[in-house]
């Protein structure tokens, strides 16, 4: 077993990073010793990214010094990062959908034949060999883009295990992975602890970073907080350290009284999915509960016009609803917030403001121009609502943290005012307190009368946030609940089909 007490792997001693007028990074220092999994936590926007960034060599750091083994390095690119012996599994997918897996897993380093031809059975073999070591099972010669995210992250960590680092930076890697998946995961961390692997380990979830690390160290606004051993802090602690203050109750909110039929789905079905029966009501919060793959995504595309249906019926208010595209279903009414914000949900090059005006730019058109002056007021009203920072209004919205990307994307049908709001994994690679506020607009939106479908892998979420749960299966809903009944047991017992005496099939209604 590696000796975690030794002489540290990696020191960034005095790192600090300057965006214009905005200090990224103000002196922070991080430690990282052999064998040992230290958490790096904080707020979206405390700095960890800019600082794995650093690491990484995709960004210059302004000051400071990166040193492996007590031996200062230089980081100037990616792959000066890779030749000192770290690796980079990145929160949002780094990877080529419209290559094979077993093609992404060997990008940069592809096996040639003597004539120095591509050798593809060997690139296949490896392909497997790299899977197989993370225990997931996974066709290396499937395109990679027909995989779930889920299933996408777990090449891009299949990719990062295989490089044989001796650091290795994990940011939010089980944000998209199942409950099988993520096991699965810690049991390969493990085993790179034992080997001497340092991990660096980004993670918003609590349970998994106790499971998990030995140390933890927080950033706040761009600097250091502290850094302290796991034995001897608690969950409330470290939040009180990230967010300089306490939060009570993640999930609480009081009472809601649901009204009227506003959704109403009979029959529905897609080329892989349902058919599926259910409704939501005005002022009331329906979550999509499943594993990764049982296609409560899907639905939500179905529903948002997104995917072609096969079949059934969808009323909006009493109306039929059957958009033939998202222009459609906004029109009608519905928003979505997609899973994947960085390739569906944002124009990442765009600023703030138009990636938040972009779907209701038709109600600011006078004589065929548009009011800019009334889109920014409207614009910076959401933006205020949503705690996002004004002097943020222009940015591309690339330059946000994953938190305030994800406010921004929410922000869009805010401003659209839609009274179906479809909100697919909606804090995902969120932090503690922009979950916090998240739940709170969740709630609030349910209590002006809208109608809320939350798609979320996370089943804390899931009960916690929720008037009712429709649990999927294999493309359906396999049974419905209140949330005050629900368990996390009961549901992951329905979701893979192991409750004793269930149903094939029971649809909500």
């Amino acid at each position: 077993m590696a000796d975690r007490t030794a002489h540290p792997l990696l020191q960034l001693e005095g790192i600090s990073k300057r965006y214009g007028a905005t200090l990224a990074l103000n002196d922070v220092r991080f430690e990282l010793r052999a064998g040992e999994v230290h958490a790096l936590m904080g707020e979206n926007g405390a700095g960890k990214s800019t600082l794995m960034k650093i690491l990484a060599g995709n960004v210059a750091r302004d000051s400071g010094r990166i040193l492996i083994d007590g031996n200062a390095i230089a980081i100037r690119s990616p792959r000066d990062a890779r030749s000192n012996g770290i690796a980079i599994i990145h929160q949002e997918l780094n990877t080529v959908p419209d290559m094979t897996v077993a093609e992404n897993l060997a990008l940069g380093q592809e096996p040639l034949t003597r004539l120095g031809w591509l050798d593809r059975e060997r690139m296949y073999r490896e392909a497997r060999q790299k899977l197989e070591r993370i225990q997931a099972d996974i066709d290396p010669r499937q395109p990679l883009g027909a995989l779930s995210i889920g299933r996408q992250q777990m090449v891009e960590i299949a990719r990062a295990v295989s490089e044989d680092a001796r650091v290795l930076v994990l940011d939010e890697p089980t944000a998209a992975l199942s409950r099988t998946e993520a096991q699965a995961l810690y049991g390969i961390i493990n085993q790179m602890s034992r080997a001497g692997v340092g991990m660096i380990y980004i993670s918003h979830r609590m349970e998994e970073v106790w499971q998990l690390a030995h140390r933890v160290t927080v950033f706040r606004d761009g600097g250091w907080v502290g850094t302290r051993d796991m034995r001897d802090i608690s969950p409330a602690e470290v939040v009180r350290m990230m967010v300089g203050r306490q939060i009570i109750d993640l999930y609480q909110h009081d009472a809601r009284v649901p009204g009227e039929v506003l959704l109403g789905v009979t029959g529905l079905a897609g080329d892989k999915v349902g058919p599926v029966t259910f409704q939501v009501r005005a002022g009331e919060v329906v979550c999509m509960a499943g594993l990764i793959g049982s296609g409560r995504t899907e639905i939500g595309r179905l529903l948002f016009g997104a995917d072609p249906r096969t079949a059934g019926t969808v009323r909006l208010a009493g109306r039929e609803s059957a958009p033939a595209d998202p222009t459609a279903a906004i029109a009608d009414g519905i928003g979505m917030v997609s899973e994947d914000r960085k390739a569906q949900g944002l124009f990442l090059d765009h600023s703030v403001e138009r990636n938040i005006a972009l779907s209701s730019l038709d109600r600011y058109v006078t004589a065929g121009v548009i009011r800019q002056g009334a889109v920014r007021a409207a614009v910076t009203q959401q933006m205020a609502r949503l705690r996002l920072r004004l002097n943020a209004l222009d940015l591309p919205v690339k330059d946000l943290s994953g938190g305030n990307q994800q406010k921004a994307a929410l922000a869009r049908w805010l401003l659209r005012d839609s009274r179906l709001l479809i909100l697919d994994e909606p804090t995902r690679g969120v932090d503690i307190g922009a979950k916090r506020e998240i739940y709170e607009l969740i709630d609030q939106l349910a209590r002006a009368g809208k109608a809320v479908l939350v798609i979320s892998s996370d089943l804390p979420e899931a009960i916690g946030i929720s008037d009712r749960l429709l649990v999927m299966r294999n493309g359906r809903i396999v049974h419905e609940m209140s949330s005050a009944t629900a368990t996390e047991e009961i549901v992951m017992l329905h979701a893979t089909g192991t409750f004793a005496g269930q149903p094939e099939e029971s649809e909500g209604g």
